[in-house]
């Protein structure tokens, strides 16, 4: 009923110390009696302000979404070490694949026009940009 355990805890031992001050008193049904001042109970604590308020506070602050859109330090370096891979692999590229690979994807130009730019034929400048983007993408699948 309180959606947490920890909640669910304390309000079992609330209706134990209840049973306990009721002991001497004339109770027929011990089991409904156990039930219903439980029932009540966890109504009174879902019913009190503060208990969602405390809920909140005390979840697993891992488990928290956090408000700020920025990259956590562990995302920065892990972009920073991929940036780093890409950039090593992109060096390592023949100049004709680096120069097929700027012109066809970072500039958005067709095949026929890098061709005809840099004097190749069609399935010349497919081949370099194939081993090109084949190569970038080992790198970025690469582990550490």
């Amino acid at each position: 009923m309180l959606g947490d355990r920890h909640e669910a805890e304390d309000v079992t031992q609330e209706v134990f110390l209840k049973a306990h001050e009721h002991a001497t008193g004339t109770i027929e049904n011990w089991g409904a009696w156990l039930t219903r001042v439980a029932v009540n109970a966890a109504h009174d604590r879902r019913r009190v302000g503060w208990w969602p308020r405390w809920r909140r506070a005390t979840d697993d602050i891992d488990d928290m979404e956090l408000p700020s859109q920025e990259p956590t330090p562990e995302q920065t370096f892990a972009g920073a070490e991929m940036t780093d891979r890409i950039w090593d692999a992109f060096w390592a590229l023949s100049a004709r694949q680096r120069q097929v690979f700027v012109l066809r994807h970072l500039e958005g130009w067709s095949t026929a026009a890098v061709a005809t730019s840099l004097g190749m034929r069609p399935g010349t400048v497919k081949r370099h940009l194939f081993r090109a983007v084949h190569a970038l993408g080992a790198a970025i699948h690469r582990e550490g």
